[in-house]
């Protein structure tokens, strides 16, 4: 069984930083591609990033690119994500995910959340 679980999220001002992690298990981890989406208040799921298997290609949205980053530890099947210089934009239940941006499936994650406010 896939089992995807996300911790890091929490309350940060704005020009903050956190890191999620995403722990993997039920799955070859360093076979798949990976990706962090996010789900805003009212809104709905928004891919934000995904790295390949092996870590070497990396790619972000628009409204992340330069402030957040994707890695992985493939020895340690699990997945991050840097972010800094936060908005309150950017305040959403954060999921991992495997797949890329046309594709992705969260398997009913539960997410961490992030909110960003003063």
């Amino acid at each position: 069984e896939v089992q995807l679980v996300e911790s890091g999220g929490g309350l940060v001002q704005p020009g903050g930083s956190l890191r999620l992690s995403c722990a993997a298990s039920g799955f070859t981890f360093s076979r798949y591609d990976m990706s962090w989406v996010r789900q805003a208040p009212g809104k709905g799921l928004e891919w934000i990033s995904h790295i390949n298997s092996g870590g070497g290609a990396t790619y972000y949205a628009g409204s992340v690119k330069g402030r957040f980053t994707i890695s992985r530890d493939n020895a340690k099947n699990t997945l991050y994500l840097q972010m800094n210089s936060m908005k309150t934009e950017d305040t959403a239940v954060y999921y991992c995910a495997t797949g890329d941006y046309s594709d992705y499936d969260v398997f009913n994650t539960q997410g961490t959340q992030v909110t960003v406010s003063s």
